[in-house]
């Protein structure tokens, strides 16, 4: 069975808090007056092995003081692209498409305005895995049990309306359930079935975490299975390098890249012709 639920009393997250910490104090209150749980009932007692916590990315990124001043966010958005993918124009300014410097392609290079103070805009971690990895060591010698984390953030998607949570770091939790190679009940081989687990925990984590709920970690119970060592690759193994992107631009940016490809091949080629002609023309004077 599944089971999740959002963890009440973290309050608000500064520059130089312990996550682990915040998260722990939270618990701490849960287990001498359990609660209802959102999801199925279950009450809200303390880690058990097997949990995983979702922890939304801005927590962390306030704590890890990633906060910074900037009065024009779009000066942020370009500070932290690497590659432009593609950019719409529409009547509230310019939305930009980027891969950022963790290989997230994201709306606005993950730079959040959202819940800070005006004037600033807060950036992702500056490596969500060592984030997650940090904070499980912390509860799983704290609570002597074998937990998961996994830190979330907000995406949108191709061809697809609206956003869902992913994750973006992980910690001690198995992010892809690699089936390729093993068969399905029919007996068929399954070549390219790999569910990106982490992703529909963050999801599923997300549904009792919300926006504006003032919960931003969520326990989710009933994926033991999924959960491991600390070793375990964590959520950029889900990142697919750009190379390999069946659609790494947008179609507006490939006709210009195609277009100005062109245009270069045309110009060398009647710069080759000239020269050649040049040449001809002084071999017979």
């Amino acid at each position: 069975m599944l089971s999740v639920w959002g963890i009440e009393g973290i309050p608000e997250v500064t520059a130089g808090d312990d996550v682990a910490e915040l998260i722990s104090a939270a618990l701490d209150v849960v287990s001498i007056r359990p609660r209802v749980a959102y999801s199925t009932g279950e009450t809200g007692e303390a880690l058990r092995d097997g949990d995983i916590l979702a922890i939304t990315s801005k927590i962390v990124s306030k704590a890890e003081g990633r906060s910074i001043r900037a009065n024009d966010r779009e000066d942020a958005i370009t500070s932290q692209t690497v590659r432009l993918v593609a950019s719409r124009t529409h009547p509230g300014g310019v939305t930009r498409i980027v891969e950022n410097p963790l290989g997230l392609v994201l709306a606005a290079a993950g730079v959040d305005a959202s819940n800070t103070p005006d004037g600033t805009v807060l950036l992702l971690p500056v490596d969500p895995d060592a984030s997650a990895r940090a904070i499980a060591e912390k509860l799983r010698a704290r609570y002597g049990v074998t937990i998961g984390v996994i830190i979330t953030d907000t995406l949108g998607r191709p061809w697809r309306t609206g956003q869902t949570d992913v994750a973006i770091g992980a910690a001690g939790v198995r992010v892809l359930d690699d089936l390729r190679g093993s068969t399905d009940a029919n007996g068929k081989r399954l070549d390219v079935t790999a569910p990106a687990v982490a992703d529909e925990i963050a999801a599923a984590a997300d549904l009792v975490k919300g926006k504006a709920s003032g919960m931003p970690v969520a326990i989710v119970r009933g994926m033991g299975h999924l959960v491991t060592t600390l070793d375990e690759p964590g959520a950029r193994a889900l990142v697919r390098p750009s190379a390999e992107d069946m659609f790494r631009l947008g179609s507006a940016e490939a006709y210009a890249e195609g277009y100005a490809a062109a245009i270069a091949e045309q110009t060398t080629a009647e710069q080759t012709t000239a020269e050649r002609t040049t040449a001809a023309e002084s071999t017979s004077d």
